[in-house]
């Protein structure tokens, strides 16, 4: 048999960097086969693959190297012959331990008797420094590599750490030398830094196979050898620090050698050298992030964890899925980091944040470690929102802890500790924001948890606690007693598992006694009151004076001694109270939020020495006390709101003179907080949540009054009850004044209001609680860049005041066609400011009139109309005429008498009425004196019979209107009827049909008329003809829904059309709308805003003038009303002119006066004229 010829190997995936050393390398000859000389055969040799496999107790640590150094990657060198070795590309290797190449070689059968084939690890991708390490050898006769006949065959290697590689080759016969090697030949030339890299390395190996440490001093010197003739200019510098690094990290972790410092820098030196894109800088993060693991784990130096938790969270994306480098980095060595990182103490600086949120990027979703990344995240961030009260910090602490409850199946052991913290952070977002389905959510997690401990389990006392506080802070929200009794129960139960000597039998104590007194403060029990004072000082003596939470038990045993003083006035109780929260004000930083209890507990100890002994320092004590904690920012807005009405209370009481000031700090306040709901509806249910407020708006300007300034008067008035319109029209003021000023910010103010407004109206049909959150924190986002535009535009010379509330001059320009009458109902006076078209308002006292005599008169008014609706066309209205007889008397009378001898207005000129509080559901427009003149000449003139009687809503309602009318557009009448009401929404409305006839044959040519009804008449349908439209007439069902006003509705064929409809459609074109529908006028008793009705949000919307109803409309009747109502609007148009919707109150009134005959009384009187 022949000798065989020259073979190669193959490579097939992974890097192909060609492989550099200090030597220079010779080319392979090959020579030409000539036709008829004698033939030399060569065989080509395919390396296919290398598989080694680990048990399985390694893990994935176990690596393919004698060092156990990570390597950059594996490569194939074959002898030549005695000067050259061809050597394959450098591969990476695969995380399951594999390899490929994709070279070839062709060799001379001649240069050597066998194959020589070594397997070595390199440790560096870039620039190659040495040989690396052996991981195998093979020497194999030609013959029986030619046995295999071109078939691919394993060949097993000597077992590595017990790792039995293997190399599978190919090889074939060929005739003919092609000289296309892929790879590269590498003579064997001798250089000493190579020779002491290669020693460096031979020395490792066997310290780490025999642990001699004089292997290790010798592998050391080599590689200190190499370094020193390797400058920092070296292009191997950073070879020779690893290679020195590693050998010295290796003695420090086997406790051969101590300076571990030393050898940290040389691989930061070396990462330093290596930046992205070096293709080694990710092999030298993985080397500093383990000497810096090494090193926290024996000093625990927290630093050194920060900084591996950093470089993992840069080397992770820099490893491609699949390989070894990846496989190590994200197994257990990250693994190690995260969970020393989620033992570190609680965080709450932005750098220890910082650490969690990199931690968490670490924890990809399926880790196992994500729901502890997530939690310790959760806690950090909201330890910080609870030192500086960022409502974004507390919303991401709750999106988190969600998502670490997601993780976990219900009645998982462990998911109650999850289900307890959310809970726990749902509270706190209800304390800050008020927000009710936020406890009660928190309620049944916490009850889920407490079904996940029961009797005997050791975190049964937790739930226990948990449950109770979030009881107890309903029974304070809702006022139903039974929350508090269960709470009471739970505390008790949770302490008897805390028996004395128990670590957590102070906060145990603490909270019972807050239980306590919250029911004293209900009941006024004393046994319950003197338990809670022993459990306070039980817990106080349990507590150490370092404790973080001390100044809680101070707050809440200065409570109680306060309340005990105010029964049994010992001087003792008060002095021991204001001692402690001045205690607590020492304890905690001036941005704490928790300082804003000293403040209020401070208040409450001045306020009671006051009450009792009179002291005057005392009151002026504890009305700053009230300041500080209204003013204190990091404290949520609904207990600053709720502060400040104590404040004001205590200043009417005693008549102090900071009870304007009180109540501004209310309305701000109030304003701001509504301002972070992100939809209408949201605003008024913490809107609702202050329904004992909604008497402020009156109280001030009543206030305002006693001090002598009218003027501050009508501001408040309209600061306090126009707040949800405000907020809500606010994006859509006009700005043509300030694109003529500036229009690079008109144009970013116009765009970000749109997008606040559709952040707005898309919240509200959001459900889950997970995506209301995001969306809540979105809205913020937008409001911060709102907020800074506006600021922006403030700075501007003629903008000074742009969205602030407006002053009286501003606000006077409501009373530019007329005067305005603002109808004030308060506890404290009832009487009414006029605002004449220029000058200062006039103050009329009502004196003969209370608001309990408004309240009762409202009452009577409702009786009234509906006995009235009972009788015939032609009996007398006794009782309605009464009570129109005493609104004339009592209220309007002395109004008229200033409008005719002080302001010296015509008779038929026009004034507006703008009710507050009770006022809002009498008709002062039909106020009647029904008697003859005293000469007998005739009847005395009602309110309608002397002027032209308009409503409005707000002060700024119609000034936004009388704005709008600079923008007009050809007009066009839409007749919308719907008198056929899907099932069970009401009966069928007989004569609508034949309205919506009247009403078109009354609109003038010149206008586009159509006419919507029937099954067209439907909520899409009415919609779109609201927008398309600038005249409509709505004749259908109405209803003003008590509960919830922004329900209210017109009853269309399918769906409602309701009031939040209406106000999201921006109408700026849009002039008239005359609304035949019941209850459309009628205002929101829950709030302090009482004008959220159908009329107010047609008119919001965009419509400048509308007519509407104060209660049910008998639509058989109500035609008649309508026909006279439009041949006075557009009878005289026959003669030219245009369609003017500012004609609309005067056609009201003479139409009311035409139909006497024709139309009952309380029909008459049920529809009013709003706006312009």
């Amino acid at each position: 048999m022949s000798l065989p010829p020259s073979y190669f190997v193959t490579d097939s995936v992974h890097t192909t960097q060609p492989i550099f050393n200090p030597h220079q390398f010779a080319p392979l000859h090959h020579h030409t086969i000539m036709p008829g000389s004698l033939k030399r055969r060569y065989i080509r040799l395919e390396g296919e693959s290398l598989y080694i496999t680990f048990p399985a107790v390694i893990s994935g640590k176990n690596i393919q190297v004698p060092s156990k150094r990570i390597p950059a990657g594996i490569y194939i060198s074959v002898n030549v012959d005695s000067r050259r070795r061809w050597k394959s590309a450098i591969s990476v290797l695969s995380s399951d331990e594999s390899v490929v190449w994709g070279n070839s070689v062709t060799l001379s059968s001649h240069a050597s008797p066998t194959l020589s084939v070594e397997i070595r690890a390199s440790f560096e991708l870039g620039r190659m420094f040495g040989s690396g390490e052996v991981v195998g050898r093979l020497r194999m006769p030609w013959n029986e590599l030619l046995s295999h006949r071109h078939q691919p065959f394993d060949i097993s290697l000597p077992p590595m750490r017990g790792a039995h590689p293997s190399l599978k080759l190919k090889a074939a016969i060929v005739h003919a030398c092609n000289d296309q090697n892929d790879a590269l030949f590498d003579s064997l030339v001798d250089c000493k830094i190579v020779r002491e890299t290669d020693a460096g390395h031979a020395q490792f190996v066997k310290y780490v196979r025999c642990e001699t440490v004089s292997n290790l001093k010798r592998a050391v010197e080599h590689f200190q050898s190499v370094l020193d003739q390797c400058p920092v200019s070296h292009p191997d510098h950073a070879t020779a620090l690893t290679n020195l690094a590693w050998a010295r990290l290796t003695g420090y972790i086997q406790n051969d050698l101590e300076d571990i410092d030393a050898t940290t820098s040389l691989f930061r030196d070396a990462l330093a050298l290596r930046p992205q894109p070096h293709p080694d800088h990710p092999s030298s993060l993985y080397n500093l992030t383990k000497a810096l693991a090494w090193r926290h784990h024996k000093k625990g130096t927290t630093a050194d964890l920060r900084e591996t938790a950093q470089l993992y969270h840069e080397l992770l994306p820099l490893c491609p899925e699949g390989t070894y480098l990846h496989s190590i980095a994200a197994g257990n060595g990250v693994d190690h980091v995260i969970s020393r990182c989620n033992d570190l103490p609680k965080d709450a600086s932005d750098e220890g944040i910082h650490l969690r949120r990199v931690v968490l990027e670490l924890c990809p979703l399926g880790h196992r470690l994500r729901h502890r990344t997530l939690g310790e995240l959760a806690r950090a961030v909201e330890a910080r929102f609870d030192q500086h009260g960022s409502i974004d910090d507390l919303d991401t602490s709750i999106q988190l802890r969600r998502e670490a409850v997601s993780l976990w199946p219900e009645g998982h052991a462990d998911r109650s500790i999850y289900l307890s913290n959310l809970a726990g952070s749902l509270v706190s977002r209800f304390d800050h924001q008020g927000k009710s389905n936020d406890l009660d959510e928190a309620i049944s997690l916490h009850e889920e948890a407490l079904r996940l401990h029961p009797g005997g389990h050791k975190y049964r006392g937790y739930s226990l606690n948990n449950l109770g506080l979030a009881l107890d802070a309903r029974f304070n929200h809702r006022d139903d007693i039974d929350d508090i009794n269960r709470g009471i129960s739970l505390h008790r139960e949770a302490l008897t598992l805390c028996p004395p000597g128990h670590p957590h039998r102070d906060t145990t104590l603490n909270n019972l006694a807050l239980a306590l007194k919250t029911r004293y403060n209900k009941s006024h029990v004393s046994e319950d009151l003197d338990e809670a004072i022993d459990l306070y000082r039980e817990s106080l003596r349990l507590t150490q004076l370092d404790d973080p939470e001390r100044h809680a038990n101070l707050h809440g045993l200065s409570s109680v001694l306060c309340s005990r003083f105010m029964e049994t006035q010992k001087n003792e109780d008060v002095e021991e109270a204001i001692t402690l929260c001045q205690q607590s004000l020492t304890a905690l930083s001036s941005l704490h939020p928790d300082r804003y209890f000293s403040y209020v507990w401070l208040q409450n100890a001045y306020m009671s020495r006051y009450q009792i002994l009179h002291y005057p320092a005392d009151l002026s004590l504890a009305v700053e006390n009230f300041k500080l904690a209204s003013g204190h920012a990091t404290q949520g807005f609904p207990k600053r709101i709720k502060t400040v009405w104590h404040w004001v209370a205590a200043a009417e009481k005693h008549n102090h003179a900071s009870g304007l000031e009180a109540y501004t700090t209310f309305f701000n306040l109030f304003d701001s907080h509504l301002a972070t709901r992100s939809s209408t509806i949201s605003r008024r249910e913490a809107a609702t949540a202050f329904h004992y407020a909604r008497s402020l708006p009156t109280d001030a300007a009543s206030c305002a009054i006693r001090h002598g300034n009218l003027q501050r008067a009508v501001e408040l008035v309209e600061q306090g009850r126009g707040q949800q319109w405000s907020l809500a029209s606010r994006l859509r003021t006009p700005v043509e004044e300030l694109e003529s000023a500036n229009p690079t910010l008109a144009c970013n103010y116009v765009e970000l209001s749109k997008r606040v407004s559709n952040t707005t109206q898309s919240s509200a049909t959001i459900i889950d609680g997970a995506a209301a959150d995001q969306a809540a924190t979105e809205y913020r986002r937008l409001t911060r860049q709102w907020d800074a535009a506006v600021a922006k535009i403030r700075n501007l010379p003629a903008f000074s005041r742009f969205l602030l509330p407006l002053s009286y001059e501003d606000l006077q320009a409501a009373a530019h066609q007329g005067p305005v009458i603002i109808l004030l109902a308060s506890q404290y006076s009832c009487g009414a400011i006029i605002i004449p078209t220029s000058g200062d308002p006039h103050h009329v006292p009502l004196p003969s009139i209370t608001l309990p005599d408004l309240k009762i008169l409202k009452d009577r008014f409702t009786r009234a109309i509906r006995d009235s609706s009972r009788m015939n066309l032609g009996e007398l209205r006794t009782d309605l005429i009464v009570l129109l007889r005493i609104i004339w008397d009592q209220i309007m009378l002395p109004i008229v008498d200033v409008l005719e001898h002080v302001l010296e207005l015509k008779r038929r000129s026009r004034i507006w009425l703008c009710p507050t509080a009770a006022f809002t559901s009498i008709p002062l427009h039909a106020a009647h004196p029904f008697q003859t003149k005293a000469d007998r000449s005739g009847k005395e003139p009602c309110l309608e019979d002397l002027y032209i009687c308009s409503y409005t809503p707000t002060l700024s309602a119609l000034i936004r209107s009388r704005q709008l009318m600079k923008k007009r557009v050809p007009p066009s009448f839409v007749a919308i009827g719907q008198g056929q009401p899907g099932a069970g929404k009401g009966k069928a409305l007989s004569a609508v049909d034949s309205e919506l006839d009247l009403v078109h044959k009354f609109i003038p040519a010149t206008a586009n008329r159509t006419t919507v009804f029937g099954d067209e008449a439907t909520r899409a349908g009415a919609l779109k003809a609201l927008q398309a439209n600038t005249w409509v007439h709505l004749a259908c069902h109405g209803k003003q829904d008590p509960k919830q006003p922004y329900d209210s509705h017109f009853v269309m064929r399918d769906e409602h059309l309701t009031l939040l409809d209406v106000m999201e459609k921006h109408l700026p074109q849009a002039e008239f709308a005359f609304l035949s529908a019941c209850h459309t006028a009628v205002g929101d008793e829950k709030t302090p805003d009482e004008v959220i009705h159908l009329a107010a949000g047609i008119q919001f919307s965009g419509f400048k003038s509308v007519v509407g109803t104060l209660w049910e409309v008998d639509d058989a009747v109500a035609k008649h009303v309508v026909e006279a109502f439009y041949r006075y609007m557009f009878g005289d148009l026959k003669k030219g002119g245009v369609m003017d919707c500012t004609r609309a109150a005067w056609a009201l009134n003479c139409a009311t006066h035409a139909v006497k005959t024709k139309v009952p009384l309380e029909q008459r009187m049920v529809f009013i004229h709003i706006g312009v």
